[in-house]
């Protein structure tokens, strides 16, 4: 757990911390410097408490104690059991192509920018424990066969948005608050005097330049691309989002996709199912009808 630094700028303070390996930021759109540290404390304690539950690198996390039933059936609670049931429904609706049970494919995989590209053998070795079609779910009841576990990863950060913004409402539901988890964004409310906060898209080869600037007066935006996290290898460029039903990076995906929704979960989910349509990314998105951006 890292400390919350509380700055004030001339016209909202602006909280900033660690959680789930991501740069955090909440601005508060108030000059109420008690209130201000009130609501960065409760969106800091949310991102932390829902990192030490659902985080696989933790040894007393959910997911940990989920990871080492060895096949045995377990009885979870209900909030791990709406982010299943959610994980479920996103596999339903990528064909496959995203499942929470591939997060083993990280044995194979490091995307740390180098030219180690795992051979076919290496994948075809995990692929027998992938498969949300293998696990027996019947809420609240989760069995894993022997050898699968489960990872969060890929919607932990964007719920933890939203569950932050439900907390800073809860202390202040009339002060407009922006949460930023990695740059995963959601805001409830217009500021003050009506203007929106305006967000930056970072560039998709230029890392930590934003490739454009975003009005957002109440909703969310949710970013996927692999400006940090890839492979290069004889000039070919392996994202880290990975198909999993082939255990490879999908072919032809855009570098990067934002989408603007009403909340950062959909957001998110829009953005995972249009990067699994590879080349056809755009016409996926145009087809959804929401407010987008490809790099």
């Amino acid at each position: 757990m890292s400390a919350i630094v509380l700055t004030r700028d001339p016209a909202h303070f602006t909280a900033r911390f660690t959680a789930m390996a991501s740069p955090c930021e909440v601005l508060i759109d108030t000059t109420d410097a008690t209130l201000a540290r009130r609501i960065a404390g409760a969106v800091g304690d949310c991102a932390w408490r829902i990192e030490k539950k659902f985080s696989r690198y933790r040894d007393d996390s959910v997911v940990q104690k989920i990871n080492t039933t060895a096949g045995e059936a377990i009885e979870v609670d209900n909030e791990t059991a709406n982010l299943l049931d959610f994980a479920a429904t996103l596999t339903t609706l990528s064909e496959g192509g995203f499942d929470i049970t591939s997060g083993v494919l990280r044995r194979a995989w490091t995307f740390d920018g180098s030219d180690r590209v795992p051979t076919q053998a290496d994948i075809d070795a995990l692929l027998p424990s992938i498969g949300w079609q293998k696990v027996r779910w019947q809420r609240p009841i989760l069995q894993l066969q022997r050898g699968m576990q489960i990872d969060f990863g890929g919607i932990g950060k964007e719920y933890a948005v939203d569950s932050a913004c439900t907390r800073a409402e809860e202390i202040a539901s009339d002060t407009s608050v922006l949460v930023n988890f990695g740059g995963d964004v959601a805001v409830r409310h217009p500021r003050r005097d009506g203007e929106p906060w305006r967000v930056g898209i970072e560039h998709a080869e230029r890392t930590g330049l934003p490739a454009r600037l975003v009005n957002l007066l109440r909703g969310a935006i949710a970013t996927s691309g692999d400006a940090r996290r890839f492979l290069l290898k004889d000039g070919r460029r392996y994202s880290h989002i990975l198909d999993a039903r082939t255990g490879w990076p999908v072919e032809g995906a855009p570098r990067s996709i934002t989408v603007v929704a009403d909340t950062c979960t959909q957001a998110g989910t829009i953005t995972t199912l249009a990067m699994l349509q590879g080349a056809n990314a755009t016409v996926f998105l145009r087809e959804a009808g929401v407010q987008f951006w490809v790099q």
